[in-house]
C-alpha cells in the first residue's frame, strides 16, 4: 500500500491502536503598515505587483532594514504566550527555490528566535483545560502568491501560472509547538481548540486581523502515529496552510485515519507535505519534506542581531491587554450567565464578538441575540466561521441602535446586515441606498391601512366585535404593502383606531 492510498481506518480503531503526536505551526501575518524589511505597504487586496520595491523583490544592491513595529509585535506575542524573550537574536537566510519567493531565499530566524519556551492553556468543549507547550515564536517574511490557471487550481494540470509579489516581505511570526502527546481520541479537538485560542489571543493583542479566509493566519498541521506502548515518534506528515478552524480538526482526523490504514497494511509513512482539500476533507501528497540541512541556513549578512532592551520588553509586557480568558471570566460574572452558556458562546466563536458589540454600545442581550441567531445562520449558509463574516461588531451595534431608535424593524435590519455581508457598504449607506428606513408618515400608513381594511370587511367586523387578535391579518397586509418598512406597533394602533 502506498502513501497515496485513500483507504481509511475507522477512527475508534485508530485511537485504540495508535497514539497520535501533533505539532502545530501557525503563521500569523502581522498588522504592520509596512513590510518586514522595506517600506512597501501591506494592505490586502491591492492590484497584483503594485506593492513591491527592489528590497522585497531581491534586486541586486537592495538592503533590508528591520521593521521595529514588527519586532515589537513579535515580543508582544511571545510575552502573551508565556515565552522567554531573547536578549539577542539573529536573522538567517533559508535557501530554497520557489517561484513566489523572488529572492530564492527567505529571511527568517533559525537557531536564535525572538521568543522561546512558552505555553498556552486551551479549553476544550467540555471545559477541560489542555496545556500546549510552545517551542518558539520567530520572525520572518512571507512569500508571494501563485495563481495556477486552468485545471484544478494546483500547478499540476494548469495551463499557466501567475505570480503576485505583493505579499512577499509581509511580516510573519511563526509559532511552533513542542510535540503534543497524550491527546488520544481528542487530538483533532485539541488542534482546533489550540488554533482557536491562539487566534483569540492574537486578535486581543491587536497585532493581526487573524483573517484565516485571507491567509493572515495559517496553520501547518504535523501528524504522526506510534503504536500503543511505543516510545519513539512515528514519521510525520505536514498538512500545509489549513485556513479554517473546522479544517484544522478535519485535516488532523483524516491524516490519523489515513496513516493508520497505511501502517496497518505494512506500509510506511513518507515524510512529506500534504495539501488539504476543502471540498471533501481529504489530504493529498505534496513534496518530500526537507530537513533543516536542506535549507542551508546561514546568518543573514545584511542584518545586525536584534537585541531588545530589557526595559523595552518590560514596557511591552505592561501594555498587554486583558487576556481573552481573563476577560471572559469577568464578563461572565458581570452578565450573570452560567458556565454552560459561556462555554456554548465560546464554542461557536461568538463571545468575543458579543463583547466587542456591547463595547460598541449594544446591550448584552441584543448582541447575543444577533450573533448566535441571524449572524450564526449567515455564517453557516456562507460556510465560514462566525468571526470570518465580513461585518464588524461596531457595524452590528450600529444596526441594533437603528432598531432601538425605531428606524428599522428587525426584518429590515436583517436586510441591512446582509447588505454589509455582501459588501454594499456601511449600514447607514445601505439603509439610504435600499430605502429601508421605517415609514413614519402616518398619512402614508393610514392610506395603506384603509386599503387593507376595505379589502377585508369580514376582518373589520371581527375586530369591532372584540376579536382584537384578528387585526394581525390587517397588520400583515400593511407590512407587505409597505415592503416591511412600516412600524408594526404603529400600524396596529391605526387599525384599531379605524375600527372603533
Amino acid at each position: 500500500m502506498t502513501a497515496a492510498t485513500t483507504d481509511l481506518m475507522d477512527y475508534d480503531e485508530v485511537v485504540s491502536t495508535y497514539d497520535p503526536v501533533l505539532g502545530l505551526e501557525v503563521h500569523v501575518e502581522l498588522g504592520t503598515a509596512t513590510k518586514m524589511f522595506c517600506g512597501c505597504p501591506t494592505g490586502f487586496g491591492a492590484d497584483p505587483n503594485t506593492q513591491v520595491c527592489p528590497v522585497c523583490l531581491g534586486l541586486p544592491g537592495a538592503l533590508p532594514v528591520v521593521n521595529a513595529k514588527g519586532v515589537e509585535y513579535a515580543i508582544k506575542i511571545g510575552l502573551a504566550l508565556n515565552c522567554s524573550i531573547a536578549t539577542s537574536c539573529t536573522f538567517a537566510r533559508k535557501n530554497y527555490f520557489y517561484p513566489d519567493q523572488p529572492k530564492n531565499y527567505q529571511i527568517s530566524q533559525y537557531d536564535e528566535p525572538i521568543a522561546f519556551d512558552g505555553h498556552l492553556d486551551v479549553v476544550l468543549d467540555d471545559g477541560t483545560t489542555w496545556r500546549v507547550d510552545i517551542e518558539r515564536a520567530h520572525m520572518e517574511e512571507d512569500t508571494g502568491k501563485s495563481l495556477h490557471v486552468g485545471g484544478s487550481g494546483r500547478i499540476h494540470g494548469a495551463d499557466h501560472s501567475l505570480l503576485d509579489y505583493n505579499r512577499a516581505g509581509v511580516p510573519l511570526v511563526e509559532i511552533v509547538t513542542k510535540p503534543i502527546t497524550g491527546t488520544g481520541e481528542r487530538a483533532p479537538e485539541v488542534a482546533r481548540a489550540y488554533v482557536s485560542a491562539l487566534r483569540d489571543l492574537l486578535r486581543s493583542l491587536d497585532v493581526s486581523d487573524v483573517r484565516m479566509d485571507q491567509g493572515s493566519l495559517r496553520c501547518d498541521a504535523n501528524v504522526s502515529l506510534m503504536p500503543k506502548g511505543a516510545d519513539e515518534f512515528g514519521t510525520r506528515t505536514e498538512t500545509k496552510n489549513v485556513n479554517s478552524l473546522k479544517s484544522v480538526e478535519v485535516a488532523v482526523r483524516y491524516e490519523m485515519r489515513r496513516q493508520a490504514a497505511v501502517l496497518s497494511a505494512g506500509g510506511e509513512i513518507i515524510q512529506e507535505t500534504r495539501h488539504f482539500q476543502e471540498s471533501d476533507g481529504t489530504t493529498s501528497a505534496g513534496r518530500r519534506k526537507e530537513t533543516a540541512e536542506d535549507y542551508r541556513y546561514f546568518p543573514e549578512p545584511d542584518l545586525a542581531p536584534v537585541a531588545p532592551d530589557p526595559a523595552w520588553v518590560a514596557e511591552i509586557g505592561k501594555s498587554l491587554p486583558e487576556l481573552p480568558w481573563v476577560r471572559r471570566a469577568r464578563i461572565q460574572q458581570e452578565w450573570g450567565i452560567s458556565d454552560e452558556v459561556m462555554r456554548d458562546l465560546v464554542n461557536v466563536g461568538a463571545i468575543d464578538l458579543i463583547i466587542a458589540t456591547v463595547e460598541a454600545g449594544a446591550t448584552p442581550e441584543s448582541a447575543r441575540s444577533w450573533w448566535v441567531s441571524f449572524l450564526a445562520q449567515q455564517a453557516n449558509t456562507r460556510e465560514v466561521e462566525l468571526a470570518e463574516l465580513p461585518i464588524t461588531p461596531a457595524q452590528v451595534a450600529e444596526v441594533i441602535a437603528m432598531v432601538n431608535d425605531g428606524k428599522l424593524t428587525t426584518k429590515l435590519a436583517q436586510q441591512v446586515v446582509v447588505g454589509v455581508l455582501d459588501g454594499e457598504g456601511e449600514p447607514a449607506e445601505i439603509v439610504a441606498t435600499r430605502g429601508l428606513e421605517v415609514v413614519r408618515d402616518d398619512s402614508a400608513l393610514q392610506k395603506a391601512v384603509d386599503e387593507a381594511l376595505a379589502a377585508n370587511p369580514d376582518i373589520v367586523e371581527k375586530i369591532r366585535g372584540g376579536k382584537v387578535a384578528a387585526a394581525g391579518k390587517i397588520v400583515g397586509d400593511v407590512m407587505k404593502a409597505t415592503r416591511g418598512q412600516a412600524d408594526p406597533a404603529r400600524v396596529k394602533e391605526l387599525v384599531l383606531a379605524a375600527c372603533e
